[in-house]
């Protein structure tokens, strides 16, 4: 099983250096002062602040790793046996309670924060109250397979519901003509709240279709976030999206490349929370943040629901609810890496699904460049959002028309044959 992910990493890791990715986040991000323990990152006491991080990613990583080896216990509930469905690109049953481990390491983390008598410990602590509706139902719906999405959409609203009003984690403003005066109202601020928290949540949810895409996109927003929480000088805000990236991390390097576990519904949900509720509260802190930065740090989910609704509602004449096999990230799969990796066996299966998450996680990079770059001018986020729009649209009816783009072809060298194929006609 270890075997199969070094050799998953490997590959890979061969594709991931086509996409040229390169780091956003600056390094002054760890000369940070953590409330109620003294010192900066960059000084004597960067070991303890480094906990911050370390603590949720190894407890993350540990628990993770107890419930794979544990799975022969509890498979005939947490195991996704399904492997025929539209959106099932795995050969086995795997269990798919990976949230408890991510949920687990943030307590460690507020655990360790309240022992140090850390002022943040009531945030990280407060935000995994607010969460536990959205995270209890989705946990629900992986071990029962009873929960109907209406009632799972239930809970994240009330988790963003008790977030609203516990947490003062409010959209009260959008620097839109018009909007501005709805989320000005206790009432209307409640509204876009739950509206945009839940559907950060759900959208989460819809892209996480294969190993390590949704994880290494939440990663980077909450790195986006931490970053332009470091800038306006609010180090709670930092230290807590650092440790919400480390929680997943701790998940993440079970789950890609080998797909060892599967994030489910209650991972998805809570950490699409947890991403919302980061950004919100960024905002309703920090007037010279613009209200519509966090909607371009999390522009590829949102984007990605948004137009699964349109083309099934609009263009297909299904139900929006209804699952199918056509998103941007199955696509890729079925279209590019179907002809990559061509083999039927499970090892083959394993690297196709492997290889598809770094053309999405390059995708997520788009956004969150001008989303760095512009995090406090709304106009440039405009526009920005519009060009994303397109860009997406123009990439996913060119796949879908078989008119694959040359650099998306995946190279000869790296699936260890001579020239390369595609299911379209690249141009």
């Amino acid at each position: 099983m270890f075997e199969t992910q070094k050799r998953s990493w490997a590959l890979a890791g061969g594709i991931f250096k086509q996409t040229q990715v390169a780091s956003l986040i600056d390094r002054r991000i760890l000369a940070l002062r953590l409330p109620g323990l003294g010192g900066t990152l960059g000084g004597a006491g960067y070991t303890v602040h480094m906990m911050f991080f370390l603590v949720p990613f190894f407890i993350a990583a540990a628990v993770t790793l107890f419930v794979i080896h544990s799975s022969h216990a509890h498979g005939h509930l947490s195991a996704d046996g399904d492997l025929s469905g539209p959106q099932k690109f795995h050969s086995h049953p795997v269990p798919r309670i990976g949230g408890v481990g991510m949920f687990v390491g943030l307590l460690a983390c507020v655990l360790m924060a309240w022992e140090q008598g850390s002022t943040t410990a009531r945030l990280g602590f407060l935000l995994l109250v607010c969460g536990l509706p959205a995270f209890a139902a989705g946990l629900i719906e992986d071990l029962t397979k009873k929960v109907s999405p209406g009632k799972r959409l239930l809970a994240t609203m009330a988790s963003a519901a008790l977030a609203f009003y516990i947490l003062d984690g409010k959209i009260t403003r959008t620097d839109i003509i018009g909007l501005d005066w709805i989320v000005g109202t206790s009432l209307g601020a409640l509204a876009a709240t739950v509206f945009a928290v839940a559907g950060v949540a759900n959208s989460v949810n819809i892209i996480d279709g294969f190993n390590g895409l949704s994880t290494m996109c939440v990663t980077l927003m909450l790195l986006s976030f931490a970053y332009v929480a470091y800038q306006v000088g609010d180090t709670e805000l930092t230290l807590w999206a650092l440790a919400g990236v480390g929680a997943v991390l701790g998940f993440f390097v079970w789950n890609f490349p080998a797909g060892l576990i599967f994030l489910g519904d209650g991972g998805a949900y809570f950490i699409g929370f947890f991403l919302a509720e980061i950004g919100i509260l960024l905002i309703a802190r920090h007037s010279q943040v613009s209200p519509l930065f966090p909607l371009m740090v999390c522009v590829y989910p949102v984007f990605e629901t948004l137009f699964s609704i349109y083309r099934r509602r609009f263009i297909r004449a299904t139900p929006p609810g209804l699952p199918d096999g056509i998103h941007l990230h199955s696509l890729i799969y079925r279209r590019l890496m179907r002809w990559a990796v061509g083999a039927r066996d499970a090892r083959a299966m394993t690297q196709r699904n492997s290889m598809t998450a770094p053309y999405l996680w390059t995708l997520c990079m788009t956004s969150l460049v001008p989303a760095l770059l512009f995090w406090d001018s709304t106009t440039m986020l405009v526009i920005c959002m519009v060009l994303f729009g397109l860009i997406y649209v123009g990439l996913y009816w060119r796949i879908v028309r078989f008119r694959t783009p040359k650099w998306m072809v995946f190279s000869a060298q790296l699936r260890g044959g001579p020239g390369t194929a595609d299911s379209g006609k690249p141009d």
